[in-house]
């Protein structure tokens, strides 16, 4: 957006919503809620009967998995319901084109549709379509699934199966650029290659820096150590977290602006994410998705260290960083608090300072420093992929796939970067559609969306709840609140084993020496 006061705007809408992130109910108790109303079947123009509502069969002749084929949807009017996470502009970005896909329908179909959109935050949105789902309702039509949601809806068998509209429309399936891509916006279970979503906004973590300062700060940092200041996108990208530290402690409190910012909030999945990089990076893992084992995995001698270093960057961050979420990281870097932010590269469009002299440069994830030897860089992953209801009639099955056809389209995907979203097929990321220069944060995404440069978490139906039982003992610790690492992964650690036990997920109980763990 050009207008600084209309992105303020976004900003905080979008900090507000994160903040206001619901935890996940069980399916159970939200397939108990009463039952929204569903929109009515297309109609033909000429008032005759409306088709029949039903799971179409995948591989039958004419299967509204394939889409529009023909003329069976010629003359019909009808309205698509769409789920979207509210205040994320690429979650948006989909309803602010729909007049174009409107068009598409008519000029190729020879059809009318209108668009309905919900929206709400991650976790509320999953709120909203969960019992809606259960109920086998279409109240929505195509929803904006975050990743790790896939378990929850792919088990029940309330979405469609992305492996079956492929064999029937080939062109749907794109080549991604990693296999990042479809094992975390696509395939459940892990491992297993069956594919369920269709990418919409792919995501990797960055650094985010205020080169106009380092600028101003080289001379002074070369007559305080004695060593030149990286400047230059090659040499600040080769530096790791370590050898960021003396530059933190350096910058921290120029200008009365802290060094650096990183996300431990409790909500939702801030604290997670910013931290489990550091245990990927040196060879950890949070969980063996084999045998959906915690205790041995997170619990670790090395891991507790990670976490012990992760908090003690707290002496370069400002007073109360253990509250920091997206947004507020946004607004520290935006409002000059800090000179440095760990973010997700797709806020890019928000990481502007409100300092008409500003100089921003975004990087990739910095790699960490162990015994073990070179670390390589291994984010978080984030981004969404599009799922469709299982529960649709006919014509609305055959709209959510005419809706992917025109999404996929190169013209579309132009004006979906121009809202600020990013690609993930092998042909969008090598010949990108940008209209100009790709943004500052491009070159970084695409580094860390690479093979082995990310890593995404559970997809599992339990992923509230184990999620729930990590965020509170990390924050406990960010805030002091317990000092002992080794104890807060042990009391994480048995408690999500005995979730996944009781669960049937694993036939490994819970250690007695476990058993009563708790964080300290």
């Amino acid at each position: 957006m050009s207008d600084l006061n209309q992105t303020s705007k976004t900003m905080l809408t979008r900090r507000q919503l994160l903040k206001g992130v619901l935890a996940l109910g069980a399916t159970a108790g939200l397939a108990a809620c009463a039952q929204p109303a569903t929109p009515a079947p297309a109609q033909p123009a000429d008032g005759g009967q409306p088709p029949s509502a039903g799971g179409p069969a995948p591989t039958a002749a004419g299967s509204p998995l394939a889409g529009t084929q023909g003329g069976e949807m010629r003359g019909k009017k009808l309205e698509l319901s769409l789920a979207v996470i509210a205040g994320w502009p690429p979650s948006q970005a989909p309803i602010k084109l729909f007049p174009d896909f409107a068009a598409f329908a008519k000029d190729k179909y020879g059809y009318e549709v209108t668009v309905r959109k919900t929206e709400a935050p991650f976790a509320a949105l999953f709120q909203k379509v969960a019992p809606t789902l259960a109920s086998r309702s279409q109240e929505y039509n195509l929803i904006v699934s975050d990743s790790q949601w896939l378990g929850a809806l792919a088990e029940p068998g309330w979405i469609v199966k992305a492996d079956d509209v492929f064999a029937l429309v080939p062109e749907l399936d794109l080549e991604p650029y990693s296999t990042l891509v479809r094992d975390t916006y696509q395939v459940y279970p892990d491992g297993s290659g069956i594919r369920w979503g269709f990418p919409q906004m792919p995501d990797t973590q960055g650094l985010f820096v205020r080169l106009d300062i380092l600028k101003a700060e080289a001379a002074n940092y070369k007559a305080a150590t004695g060593k030149d200041l990286p400047l230059t996108y090659d040499e600040l990208s080769k530096l790791t977290v370590q050898q960021w530290e003396p530059i933190w402690e350096f910058l921290n409190g120029k200008n009365g602006m802290g060094a650096v910012a990183i996300q431990q909030s409790k909500e939702y999945d801030f604290f997670s994410c910013a931290f489990h990089p550091y245990i990927y990076a040196t060879g950890g893992d949070i969980w063996d998705p084999k045998t959906n084992n915690v205790v041995g995995v997170l619990n670790t001698e090395a891991n507790a260290k990670q976490l012990e270093y992760f908090r003690s960057l707290q002496k370069y961050q400002p007073a109360g960083s253990q509250n920091f979420g997206i947004g507020e990281v946004i607004d520290q870097f935006v409002q000059g608090k800090v000179i440095t932010a760990f973010q997700w590269l797709a806020v890019g469009l928000f990481m502007k300072p409100e300092d008409p002299k500003a100089e921003v440069l975004a990087l990739p994830h910095p790699r960490i420093e162990f015994s073990g030897g070179p670390s390589e860089v291994i984010g978080a992953m984030g981004g969404q992929p599009w799922v469709i209801n299982k529960f649709n009639d006919d014509d609305h099955m055959r709209a959510c796939i005419d809706f992917l056809k025109w999404w996929y389209t190169d013209e579309t995907q132009k004006k979906f970067l121009a809202e600020g979203g990013l690609p993930w097929t092998k042909k969008g990321i090598q010949n990108p559609l940008f209209e100009g220069e790709p943004p500052t944060w491009f070159k970084p995404f695409v580094y860390m969306l690479e093979e082995g440069r990310s890593r995404d978490f559970w997809h599992l139906p339990e992923y509230a709840e184990l999620l729930a039982i990590q965020q509170e003992a990390y924050n406990g610790y960010a805030a002091g609140q317990f000092n002992d690492p080794q104890a807060v992964l042990d009391a994480i650690a048995a408690r999500q084993q005995a979730l996944l036990f009781d669960k049937g997920r694993t036939q490994t109980p819970v250690p007695e020496k476990l058993r009563n763990a708790q964080p300290r």
